[in-house]
């Protein structure tokens, strides 16, 4: 799973002084000093930690997505927008509290990579930023990254995992025979070459949360080696697993490109939970 991220944030904090006065002053009875400004927060959908996630940068962002994904439902597409701000926010904030710091040098080394000028204020028009808008935007990107990356860095490339091989049915009827012909004492790898006679149910060594089946991925960690699964009901069809051998091993590139990502969105959802995340509409 990618995460579609995206980096704004704009504060529109305008002050208002409110000066009261006694109206008869003594040495006992002090004047009143002027209350501090009044922050006015910008329209906004939700706020992370007391950031607010602006409604004209979540519409330019939607906007933005929906040129990427014409087709997805609006509420959906709406859902998927905020999610991703927030995780944004929660990993730029992050950042910070890490001392990760972006210079204006710095970001501006980044936006001059980007383009020219020219292109880079067109794009920011058709996008709905303006220039400050697009600078805090390109600010939060790179804490973000910084703090995704960090976060995946420290995953191992040997972890626990299990060697495993299904027998794989497209109808129930089938399922339940091979698991007759399973407890009468025919061979697993027989019965999976004779389903899959190209890869004879081979699915390799996978980690934990590599299978797209939730209740699954659940029931095949919880096998020992030489065991079989339950008939499992995916929307693939109806598998039988059975765990050849399991133990610490190197992850390949897409084990580690999946476990990567469950990492991520566990964090995130840590996160959530630690966090002030306030809706606004």
């Amino acid at each position: 799973m990618r995460f579609y991220l995206t980096l704004l944030l704009v504060f529109g904090l305008s002050a208002c002084a409110s000066l009261g006065t006694s109206s008869t002053p003594t040495p006992a009875i002090p004047t009143d000093t002027p209350l501090p400004p009044s922050p006015t927060p910008p329209p906004s959908v939700a706020m992370v930690n007391g950031e607010y996630i602006t409604q004209v940068e979540f519409e330019a962002e939607l906007n933005r997505y929906k040129t990427v994904f014409p087709n997805i439902e609006d509420a959906q597409a709406r859902q998927i927008v905020l999610d991703d701000l927030i995780a944004q926010f929660l990993l730029s904030q992050a950042a910070r509290k890490e001392n990760f710091e972006v210079t204006e040098a710095d970001l501006q080394l980044r936006i001059d990579a980007l383009g020219s000028p020219d292109s880079i204020a067109q794009w920011q028009s058709s996008h709905g930023y303006d220039e400050t808008s697009f600078r805090i935007a390109l600010k939060r990107s790179i804490e973000s990254a910084w703090m995704r990356d960090k976060i995946i860095a420290d995953i191992p490339n040997l972890i626990e995992q299990i060697h495993l091989r299904q027998i794989l049915t497209y109808n129930e009827g089938d399922a339940q025979l091979v698991m007759q012909n399973l407890n009468a004492g025919q061979d697993f790898d027989e019965l999976a070459a004779m389903y899959d006679p190209i890869t004879k149910g081979e699915l390799g060594w996978v980690p934990q949360g590599y299978l797209l089946d939730a209740n699954a991925d659940q029931a095949v960690f919880a096998l020992q080696a030489g065991e079989v699964s339950d008939i499992i009901s995916t929307d693939a069809g109806f598998h039988i697993f059975k765990v050849i051998e399991r133990g610490e091993h190197e992850l390949t590139p897409d084990a580690l490109l999946t476990v990567q990502a469950l990492t991520l969105k566990n964090w995130i959802a840590e996160q959530k939970e630690k966090s002030e995340i306030v809706l606004l509409q």
